[in-house]
């Protein structure tokens, strides 16, 4: 069965999950950021069969989050990096990661604790507003439409009724 592309929606969460919308492609980006860069090192790690890390590498690299660089001619043989829009990926997982650990760690704590290496404490990630650095909640925030949306859909009265016009 053929899935719905979410790719052209007004919605960049929408077009997001189009892109990373199967649980592997979140944990190859998650051992790209840890260090893992070589095919064999990524299938060892995750336990992935080889046919779907091969599909999962090849969209990565295609929508431009990693880079195929060669490290051997006969036969050729790649590191797969992490490219600037790749790895602004980061705060997604560490988001994410935050989530994971404040609702299904468990008594034990979270199985992964991260470092801020600028003031050396062991921190987690607080997604806050840009300008005022206030945190941001569903409480606080509301979404409204953008530049980007289409002006068609605006007009439409279930639309308008979802962004409060």
């Amino acid at each position: 069965m053929r899935r719905t592309s979410f790719a052209h929606w007004p919605c960049s969460i929408a077009r997001t999950m189009d892109l990373l919308g199967d649980w592997w492609t979140p944990l190859v980006l998650r051992e790209a950021f840890y260090g893992i860069r070589r095919f064999d090192a990524f299938q060892e790690s995750l336990g992935i069969a080889r046919n779907t890390l091969t599909d999962r590498l090849r969209r990565l690299v295609d929508e431009g989050l990693l880079e195929k660089r060669p490290y051997q001619t006969e036969p050729v043989r790649y590191d797969y990096v992490l490219t600037e829009k790749g790895r602004d990926f980061y705060t997604v997982l560490l988001a994410m990661n935050r989530w994971g650990d404040r609702w299904l760690a468990g008594e034990q704590g979270p199985p992964i604790v991260f470092r801020h290496d600028a003031c050396g404490h062991d921190s987690h990630a607080e997604v806050v507003c840009a300008d005022c650095g206030e945190p941001m909640t569903a409480e606080n925030t509301h979404a409204r439409p953008g530049p980007g949306y289409p002006p068609k859909l605006a007009e439409r009265p279930d639309v308008r009724e979802r962004f409060g016009h």
